[in-house]
């Protein structure tokens, strides 16, 4: 049984894809990453599914990634970071490639991977008061593996307004940014959320998954090459000094060298 996500199903065919660690704002562990790369894969497979809703419990979307794993990263071997960088890619190829649309119902905080989680997304349904960031580069590290799909999100020219400041942004930025579909307050998310299932209900499934998988083919390429070089680009931020001293910086609770 999954420890960090829950799936449920209801008679409809939708399923809905809960990030499931409230208590660490549903950061993204080792053994999440391996959750939701399965959950994908069984949902893809399961040909009740008609859509998939991504939904988090708690007062956040998604922390990004594991601050407690990363640094786990940097102290291991090289084989253990690329084996850690691949879980990730894969992850997010996986909803990515997800041959049902993805909605995502997006609250509180998504920095890092929740952005990343908004990218590979068919439709991203955000609270008014939620915040978002590319946070990593106050780490030392950069966007690696979300990179292809928030450039193919955003576009390049959008991109560079917050992909490497580390900022954080509203939602009516994210919106701005097209990275939010559509923005409303957090009450009227659940009812957003029904409209967009709607229509999918009374189209033909293959047909969905084959205009889907249409749209992919004619967007910007992510194929195996460009998520193996943001993997290369991952592996190499895990091993420079600036990641080791952000990171370490992080849990002494105090401001990283580049601050001071």
């Amino acid at each position: 049984m999954p420890e960090t996500i829950r799936i449920q199903h209801d008679d409809r065919g939708v399923a809905t894809l809960w990030l499931a660690r409230p208590e660490k704002h549903n950061a993204l562990s080792r053994q999440m990453l391996d959750e939701l790369t399965e959950a994908a894969t069984a949902l893809a497979a399961d040909d009740s599914v008609r859509v998939v809703v991504l939904a988090a419990e708690g007062p956040s979307f998604c922390a990004g990634g594991d601050l407690a794993w990363m640094r786990q990263q940097i102290d291991a071997d090289a084989a253990t970071r690329r084996a850690g960088a691949h879980a990730l890619a894969g992850m997010l190829s996986a909803l990515n490639l997800l041959p049902k649309p993805l909605i995502a119902r997006v609250h509180g905080n998504a920095f890092g991977g929740g952005v990343g989680m908004m990218a590979v997304s068919d439709v991203a349904l955000v609270a008014d008061q939620a915040r978002f960031g590319l946070t990593e580069v106050k780490l030392g590290l950069i966007p690696a593996t979300i990179g292809p799909y928030v450039m193919a999100r955003m576009g390049e020219d959008r991109a560079r307004r917050v992909y490497f400041s580390g900022r954080l942004f509203d939602a009516a930025e994210a919106r701005d940014l097209n990275l939010a579909t559509r923005v409303l307050p957090a009450g009227d998310l659940d009812a957003a959320v029904e409209a967009e299932i709607a229509p999918y209900l009374l189209a033909a499934p293959r047909a969905v998954a084959a205009a889907k998988a249409q749209c992919r083919a004619l967007g910007p390429r992510i194929d195996a090459q460009v998520i193996e070089d943001s993997i290369d680009r991952l592996v190499a931020t895990w091993e420079d000094p600036e990641a080791v001293e952000g990171i370490t910086a992080f849990f002494d609770k105090r401001a990283p060298s580049w601050q001071s």
